[in-house]
């Protein structure tokens, strides 16, 4: 199937702002299952300064640098992508305790390597003892790393309510968790951590999701924005796994990969530094359309 995705990212800034450095994020992956065919990205105003390049993850990066006061940038995407559908896979995953012998047998240190991902990271410490307990009790019959997955983003589903709104970027996954309220960044978050207290790696995705389901088929929660989802590493032969805990789903042909990190922090489509004084505002828009 082929995608055409636009997305805007747009700011408005109420005094002109200076000194504007920013590192964006949005130009969508060659993944397995993923092709990126064309892309460009219009930056308006024009930045002084802009430099193309990846990540340690493999992300694409766009670093760019504005001399000129700001009194509003937007960024814009437009890029065509080929998903395959994925079929299903049977489970070769081991039982957790196995995994983590398989872990600790995993000797590099690439960007793909699991290691990377159990730990602690910059926006996801170590899992508080209510939300390890809700993981350790959804997983509790699970005979395998990957029926652990699933029975945990099940119980997540089950727990939360999509609610747009609920929520900001600066929302902890405790704070989430304990409203049981909040958008597809909230869910993954706390899913990561979740997997991680069981010795589950796991990382982030960002992405979209298509706009519109097939017809007869129910709207997916978190289309109208950038959409996030878990990645779990389920053993040496399974490898990684990407599952969507907002709709409790396998990620599959409707879903479109952008980046990959350990949490968001590692993939916000923008991320940098401006000096300014006043207020500011922000938009986003999405839309991803199947090319018959």
């Amino acid at each position: 199937m082929l995608y055409d995705v636009t997305l805007r990212i747009a700011y408005n800034y109420d005094s002109p702002a200076t000194g504007g450095r920013h590192l964006l994020r949005m130009i969508p992956a060659d993944v397995p299952g993923q092709r990126l065919i064309a892309a460009g990205l219009e930056i308006s105003p024009r930045p002084s300064e802009r430099l193309e390049r990846k990540d340690f993850f493999n992300n694409r990066v766009t670093e760019l640098a504005f001399d000129a006061p700001l009194a509003k940038v937007a960024f814009t995407l437009r890029a065509r992508i080929e998903r395959q559908a994925q079929a299903a896979r049977l489970d070769a995953s081991p039982s957790l305790p196995r995994l983590a012998a398989e872990l600790a047998a995993q000797p590099q240190l690439t960007a793909a390597s699991p290691h990377h991902f159990l730990p602690p990271s910059p926006r996801l410490g170590a899992a508080p003892k209510a939300i390890a307990a809700f993981a350790a009790e959804a997983a509790a019959d699970a005979a395998s790393a990957g029926e652990a997955v699933a029975a945990v983003s099940r119980a997540l589903h089950g727990h939360m309510t999509f609610e747009a709104g609920a929520t900001h970027v600066g929302t902890t996954f405790e704070e989430a968790f304990e409203g049981r309220r909040g958008v597809c960044q909230d869910y993954t978050h706390i899913m990561i951590a979740m997997l991680r207290s069981l010795g589950i790696p796991a990382g982030y995705v960002s992405g979209f999701l298509r706009t519109e389901p097939p017809e007869g088929q129910p709207r997916l929660e978190g289309a109208d924005a950038m959409h996030a989802w878990v990645r779990a590493w389920c053993g040496a032969a399974t490898g990684w796994v990407e599952i969507d805990p907002t709709n409790d789903m396998a990620v599959g042909g409707d879903h479109l990969t952008v980046a990959i990190g350990r949490d968001y922090s590692d993939v916000a489509p923008v991320r940098g530094a401006i000096r300014l004084s006043g207020a500011h505002g922000s938009s986003q828009a999405v839309d991803v359309i199947p090319v018959e």
